[in-house]
């Protein structure tokens, strides 16, 4: 499911990224980062309950973000746009403020939306749902 999830957030990011130019690309995308971000951590962290799950991934943008002030992202981006989309070029504190935007929906509906259906918001690796 988390793949999934990756390849959609992937989808709807460079969706807007075609379609939109300015203030929404820059701050959509941000947001994707970190969406991108959390569904990251479930593929490789499946049974991560959702609000560590939602540090991990804001813990890993903000320094992803800190990165970008010793220059190497900007020197890998001038040459690579792969480089670019996965590290940015240049530190801007209105992204380390999106990130938790991005990812903080997403927690609250892993936690909200089961407990609607009791099913428990963090289950372990090969478990299904009481049914």
């Amino acid at each position: 499911m988390a793949v999934v999830a990756v390849v959609a957030i992937l989808g709807v990011a460079f969706g807007i990224r075609a379609w939109a130019d300015g203030p929404l690309e820059q701050y959509s995308g941000t947001a994707l980062y970190a969406s991108l971000s959390y569904a990251g951590v479930f593929v490789v962290w499946p049974a991560a309950p959702p609000v560590r799950a939602g540090l991990v991934a804001v813990g890993f943008c903000w320094a992803v973000e800190f990165f970008q002030l010793t220059g190497v992202p900007a020197a890998l981006s001038a040459s690579s746009r792969l480089a670019r989309l996965a590290l940015g070029a240049q530190f801007d504190w209105v992204d380390v403020a999106w990130y938790p935007v991005g990812v903080g929906p997403l927690v609250l509906a892993l936690r909200l939306v089961p407990a609607r259906y009791g099913i428990s918001g963090h289950r372990s690796a090969g478990t299904a749902p009481p049914g």
